[in-house]
C-alpha cells in the first residue's frame, strides 16, 4: 500500500504536457532510480494497458521515478490532489503493477515535488526565452486572499504560469490563426471594455497549443491591470473541495467572482455533480457581470458529455475555436524556433536544413513529438559527438511516424448528409413529427451515429430532439434489420458512410 508523506506543494505547472517533453527528475543520491527505470517503463505500459489511455494520461503521466530503497520504491507527483486521488482510487493498482515486474517490491511511496527539484536550470531544449517585461502582471491570487482563512488563500492559488509561454513564443500558421487572433483581442482588452467574445471556448488535441494560449493570455492580459486567475480543471476541482473542508465555500465562491478574467485549462477533466454546478455558477455570474472567462478543452462543448447541459449550452454561446493539426510549414518554423533555443546553452548543436524538413514532413501528430524527435536528436549529438544527420534522424522518430488518424464524423456531419440524400430539413428529423418521410430519415441518421461515431445512446438521444435511448436503440436495431432485407437501404447506407467518411 502506499505510504503518505509530503513535501512542499509544487509550483511546477500541472499541464506541462501542452509546453513540450517533461524535464527528467534530479534521482535521489542514494535511490538508484537509474537502474529500476526500465522497470518502470514497463509498469506504465502495463498501467497503460489496464486503465486505458485517457484515465493513464490523466493522473499517472506526470508521475515520476523518485528512488529505490530496498523494498519501497518511491514516487513524485506536482500537486497534492493528485497526490490524494492516486492514493484513494489507484493505490493498489500501481503496487501490483511492480510486483508483476518486480516481486521483492512491498511498498509505494508517494510525495509531491518540491519546486527547487523540478525546475532544472538549462533544459535540453526549451521554448524561446520570453522578452523582459517592465511590471509584475496582476496574476494568480493577488488581491483575492482575505485576512482570515488560511484554506481560502490556498484553495485560490493559481496554477502555476510558464514565463516561456506568451505571445512573443506562440508561432502562428493556418491551423491556428483564429484562435491566437481572438486570444489576443481578450488579453488586450482592459477593465470596463465591452466583452467581444465571451466565453471564449478553445479546443484542439494535445500537444497543439492550447495551455500556450491561455497562459500567453494571462501574462499579456495581467499587464493590463486585471486580476487574472488561470486554473487547470484540476485545481478547480481541488480548490472547490479545500474550501468545502476549511468551511470557506462563500468565500471561495465571492472571490471567484471578483476576478476579471477567469481562465480555465482541460475542462474535459471536471468530475464531480457538485463542482460542476459551482462550476456552472460561477460561469453564469462571471459572464452576466461583464468578466471574462476563457476555456480550453480536448473536445467542443457538445462533445463533453459527462459536462451537465446547461453548462455545454453556456460554453455554446461564446466564441468556440478549433486549433487544427499542425501543417507542414508550421511544424517546420517550430523546429527551427526549437533548435534556435537548444543553442542557448549548447552552442554546437547544428541540425541541417534537410533533417528538419524530414522531421517536418514525417512528424505530424503534434508539437509535443516535434520536441521529442529534437531532444533525441540532441541527446544523441551530446552523448556520442556525432553530427547530427538524416540517418540518425530516421533512427530518433521511426516511433513518432504515426499513421493518419481517420476522421472524427460529428453527429450534426450526419444529420446534415442524411438530410440532404432524403431531401428533408434537419429541424425536421430533431422534431417531434413522425410521418414516414422524417421518421426513416431520422432512424437512419441514428444509425449512422451509433455506428460512425464514439457517442453513447443517451447522447445521440439528446442530439435528437432530447429523445430517450431506447428510441435510439429502437432505430438502430431497426436499421439494421431493414439493411438485411432491403438492398435499396443498404445501398443508400453505404453511399452515407462514404460521403461521411472520406
Amino acid at each position: 500500500m502506499f505510504k503518505h508523506s509530503e513535501t512542499r506543494p509544487t509550483t511546477r505547472d500541472a499541464q506541462a504536457s501542452e509546453r513540450g517533453p517533461a524535464h527528467p527528475a534530479v534521482p535521489e543520491q542514494d535511490g538508484g532510480v537509474g537502474a529500476d527505470e526500465s522497470s518502470w517503463a514497463r509498469v506504465k505500459r502495463r498501467l497503460r494497458v489496464e486503465v486505458g489511455e485517457d484515465i493513464f494520461s490523466s493522473w499517472f503521466a506526470r508521475m515520476e521515478l523518485e528512488s529505490r530503497a530496498g523494498d519501497v520504491v518511491q514516487f513524485s507527483v506536482p500537486t497534492r490532489f493528485l497526490k490524494s486521488w492516486i492514493l484513494a482510487h489507484y493505490a493498489d493498482r500501481v503496487l501490483a503493477c511492480w510486483k508483476a515486474e518486480d516481486p521483492t517490491v512491498q511498498r509505494i511511496d508517494l510525495v509531491v515535488r518540491s519546486a527547487a527539484r523540478t525546475l532544472p536550470s538549462k533544459p535540453a531544449c526549451e521554448p524561446l526565452p520570453a522578452p523582459a517585461r517592465s511590471g509584475r502582471p496582476v496574476l494568480e491570487s493577488d488581491g483575492l486572499r482575505p485576512a482570515a482563512g488560511g484554506g481560502l488563500s490556498e484553495a485560490l492559488g493559481g496554477s502555476p504560469l510558464d514565463p516561456r509561454l506568451t505571445f512573443e513564443t506562440f508561432l502562428v500558421g493556418r491551423s491556428n490563426t483564429l484562435a491566437h487572433a481572438a486570444a489576443k483581442q481578450v488579453a488586450q482588452a482592459r477593465r470596463g471594455d465591452a466583452l467581444m467574445f465571451n466565453p471564449l471556448y478553445i479546443h484542439a488535441d494535445v500537444g497543439l497549443g492550447k495551455t500556450h494560449l491561455l497562459q500567453a493570455i494571462a501574462w499579456a492580459g495581467g499587464l493590463n491591470e486585471r486580476k487574472m486567475l488561470y486554473l487547470t480543471a484540476e485545481r478547480f476541482m481541488y480548490g472547490f473541495v479545500s474550501a468545502l473542508k476549511t468551511q470557506t465555500a462563500l468565500a471561495f465562491k465571492d472571490a471567484l467572482r471578483g476576478i476579471d478574467v477567469l481562465i480555465i485549462d482541460d475542462l474535459q477533466f471536471l468530475q464531480g455533480k457538485s463542482t460542476q454546478t459551482e462550476f456552472c455558477h460561477t460561469l453564469n455570474a462571471l459572464v452576466d457581470s461583464g468578466r471574462q472567462v476563457v476555456v480550453a478543452a480536448d473536445r467542443p462543448p457538445g462533445d463533453l458529455e459527462s459536462l451537465d447541459e446547461r453548462v455545454r449550452s453556456r460554453l455554446a454561446g461564446g466564441l468556440v475555436v478549433e486549433i487544427g493539426p499542425l501543417g507542414e510549414e508550421l511544424r517546420l518554423e517550430i523546429l527551427k524556433a526549437r533548435v534556435a533555443a537548444a543553442r542557448q546553452h549548447h552552442p554546437g548543436f547544428d541540425v541541417p536544413a534537410p533533417v528538419l524538413a524530414f522531421i517536418a514532413q514525417n512528424v505530424t501528430h503534434n508539437g509535443r513529438d516535434l520536441d521529442g524527435a529534437l531532444n533525441r536528436l540532441l541527446a544523441t549529438n551530446k552523448l556520442t559527438g556525432q553530427p547530427v544527420t538524416m540517418e540518425m534522424a530516421e533512427l530518433a522518430v521511426r516511433d513518432l511516424v504515426r499513421p493518419p488518424e481517420p476522421k472524427r464524423v460529428k453527429i450534426e456531419d450526419i444529420q446534415r448528409a442524411v438530410a440532404r440524400h432524403f431531401n428533408v430539413s434537419r429541424a425536421d428529423m430533431l422534431s417531434s413529427r413522425r410521418t414516414a418521410n422524417v421518421v426513416r430519415p431520422r432512424q437512419i441518421a441514428m444509425y449512422l451515429a451509433k455506428t460512425l461515431t464514439l457517442r453513447s445512446l443517451p447522447e445521440i438521444g439528446r442530439r435528437f430532439g432530447g429523445r430517450d435511448h431506447t428510441t435510439v436503440l429502437h432505430a438502430v436495431r431497426k436499421i439494421e434489420t431493414l439493411a438485411d432485407k432491403d438492398q435499396g437501404l443498404a445501398q443508400d447506407l453505404e453511399i452515407l458512410k462514404r460521403m461521411l467518411t472520406d
